[in-house]
């Protein structure tokens, strides 16, 4: 029973940690909180559903078709409602992200209508797996997988791609970078771009999990995910992942436990006690700035 819900908890936990990556990424770059993130999450389930049903696309061409969709959504979010707010006030960034926000859902919203949609039935075969006393289905594991990938993907090219080491630069000193040549907008412009393909990897996943696409399904999942990226301490790689996957164990837990309908509550619990207790999360670091 342990280990069912173990492997339960990082099932939910790996599509978490893939939101909570496009969350930690741009904070460690511009330190924004990009509060449209859940929403691109939001787009990238509908893109995947879209293509499952027009293209009669097989999962995996849904989930790239959602990623590249999403990256360039990311672009544009960044380019349109980012960019000019650069040298702002960070309440102006705050509002210019809950702007989008609203506006990706409502767009969303009257395109397809308030009601949820389902993704096609079969569209990963109802498989189980039996090892020992543990049941895993086709759909756990691939959702697993192609988190693990994901994640994997993303740490080679951050640390071994020359973009990858002008985002670690970026992250280190904004200014000090731009004065060694580094094209700053390319970098936060790409920095969007993966974690909105991530978030898009997320959506689909996610949407299939759960048999549910709304246009309101960002906002919760946005919320969760940005939990995780403090828990794990925002701006850490890592420490998204470890969040996320802490976070859909916590779930998991309470659900197990009889208390499912408390699984929102302990998000932001968990949020409030981080804050509280260690504001850098479990793999942060404190920024130390000069007077």
């Amino acid at each position: 029973m342990f280990f069912q819900q173990l492997l339960n908890g990082i099932t939910l936990g790996a599509a978490y940690a893939l939101i909570a990556l496009g969350y930690t990424m741009v904070y460690g770059i511009i330190t924004l909180i990009n509060f449209a993130h859940g929403e691109i999450f939001m787009v990238g389930a509908f893109v995947g559903l879209a293509l499952t049903y027009i293209v009669k696309a097989n999962i995996f061409i849904s989930l790239l078709g959602a990623m590249l969709a999403c990256m360039v959504l990311g672009i544009v979010v960044e380019r349109v409602a980012y960019r000019p707010l650069r040298r702002s006030s960070r309440l102006s960034a705050l509002i210019s992200a809950i702007g989008v926000s609203i506006f990706l859902a409502t767009l969303v919203q009257l395109i397809r209508g308030p009601q949820t949609t389902n993704y096609p039935a079969g569209i990963i075969a109802n498989t189980v797996y039996n090892f020992a006393s543990i049941q895993v289905s086709k759909l756990q594991l691939v959702m697993i997988v192609v988190s693990a990938l994901l994640m994997l993907g993303l740490q080679l090219i951050v640390k071994y791609t020359k973009i990858g080491k002008a985002m670690r630069a970026t992250a280190q000193d904004y200014d000090a970078a731009s004065l060694m040549g580094i094209n700053i907008n390319r970098v936060i412009s790409f920095t969007f771009a993966l974690g909105s393909a991530l978030a898009a990897a997320g959506g689909v996943l996610v949407g299939i999990y759960f048999n549910a696409v709304g246009p309101f399904m960002g906002l919760s999942a946005g919320l969760k995910a940005f939990a995780a990226a403090v828990l794990g301490g925002i701006g850490s790689i890592p420490g998204a992942m470890l969040g996320g996957i802490l976070l859909g164990l916590a779930e998991i837990s309470a659900i197990a436990a009889g208390k499912s309908s408390y699984t929102d509550a302990i998000a932001f619990s968990i949020l409030f006690l981080v804050l509280l207790i260690k504001p850098t999360g479990l793999l942060g670091r404190p920024i130390q700035k000069k007077v």
